[in-house]
């Protein structure tokens, strides 16, 4: 691709939270975002969710063939509605995610998709950082870079991500590039959606918490969330990543509390893992824009505010799509890894320095 060229790139997402596949289209040359296209999400079938939630936690070798083969036939399925893009970003399924130890394994053949699409495929985004001493993620800090550029931010802010793993990037917009020393710093603050959602299919077979409802019952147990900001991830200094089950045990402090207390106290475990995290920024932000699912739950978008001392909004109030923005910034990625630019840096994944990742296949 030439580098100045404008291209239209669509980028598919599948959360943590295995809700479904978000799509959406933007026009970009790799570095501003031009134009925002169509975008849809394609719910998971909960016959579709069970295989999945069977392959979390699962490598390769584990054979999650089945699991691979659905992720890759919803999203064949979402992306053929997108005729026009000239290029796709494709995330793929996370089931595992141990940057320091095994790697990192999202599932999903972005060749096969290739093929299929008729059109080139960019993926497997993380393997590259995670082989260069990176944690893999977050990935989408580069995109958020250029959102604060195209919302022309004169001083930092911070983009916080609420899905099933809770991610913060601090951006300092005053900076030329996402590469820049000093222009970010991104990392996981904690669980976020995932033991809520845990929870309440477990207890109540509802997938999550909607409207916060049962949350704004319930009375925070004080002493879990102690607990919780004791374990050693919220002493390791940023970048830093998570899987989704790492704080499993979360569900267990809470198993003798009733369906409103513990659904309360894993939503202020969340927020105030964030405030963690706003503690680690080397300034604080004018203000924190949420985006991801969790930014629907009022109870917890009150609970980040009571414990940031930072002004929190939905990142929809600055005119951006808070459930399209992950799709989105794989499409972003997929132009730069397309034209040879950075999708990381040291401050971003803890990589060694600015690399890019992911592979191309092209159509056979």
């Amino acid at each position: 691709m030439l580098k100045d060229q404008l291209v239209r790139v669509v980028g598919a997402m599948s959360g943590t939270s295995l809700d479904g596949v978000d799509a959406a289209e933007i026009v970009t040359d790799g570095h501003e975002v031009l134009e925002f296209g169509d975008s849809v999400f394609r719910p998971y079938t909960d016959a579709q969710t069970a295989v999945l939630r069977s392959a979390l936690g699962k490598w390769p070798e584990d054979d999650v063939s089945v699991a691979a083969e659905l992720v890759e036939t919803v999203h064949a399925q979402v992306l053929s509605g997108f005729p026009d893009a000239e290029l796709v970003g494709f995330h793929g399924q996370t089931f595992a995610h141990d940057p320091k130890g095994r790697g990192t394994h999202q599932a999903g053949d972005g060749a096969v998709l290739a093929d299929v699409l008729n059109k080139p495929v960019v993926w497997d985004f993380r393997s590259a950082d995670v082989q260069m001493g990176g944690e893999g993620a977050p990935l989408a800090p580069f995109y958020h870079f250029a959102l604060a550029k195209k919302m022309k931010a004169d001083a930092p802010l911070a983009i916080l991500n609420l899905g099933g793993v809770g991610n913060l990037t601090w951006i300092d917009p005053r900076l030329p590039f996402p590469e820049s020393e000093g222009a970010l710093l991104a990392f996981d603050t904690g669980p976020a959606n995932a033991p809520i959602n845990d929870l309440m299919q477990a207890r109540l077979g509802r997938p999550f918490d909607e409207d916060g409802a049962l949350g704004a019952k319930g009375r925070v147990n004080q002493s879990v969330v102690d607990q919780f900001l004791q374990n050693p991830f919220f002493f390791r200094m940023p970048p830093k990543s998570l899987d989704r089950d790492a704080f499993v045990g979360l569900l267990a402090d809470v198993a003798t509390l009733s369906d409103e207390d513990a659904i309360a106290t894993l939503t202020m475990s969340c927020a105030a893992s964030v405030a963690q995290g706003v503690q680690a920024c080397p300034n604080a932000p004018e203000r924190i824009l949420v985006t991801g699912g969790g930014r629907r739950n009022p109870t917890l978008m009150m609970m980040l505010a009571s414990v940031c001392n930072v002004p929190v909004a939905s990142i929809e109030d600055v005119g951006f799509d808070g459930d399209m923005l992950e799709a989105q910034a794989f499409a972003y990625l997929a132009v730069r890894v397309a034209k040879g630019l950075p999708t990381s840096a040291p401050a971003t994944t803890g990589v060694g320095a600015a690399i890019g990742g992911g592979t191309i296949s092209r159509p056979r």
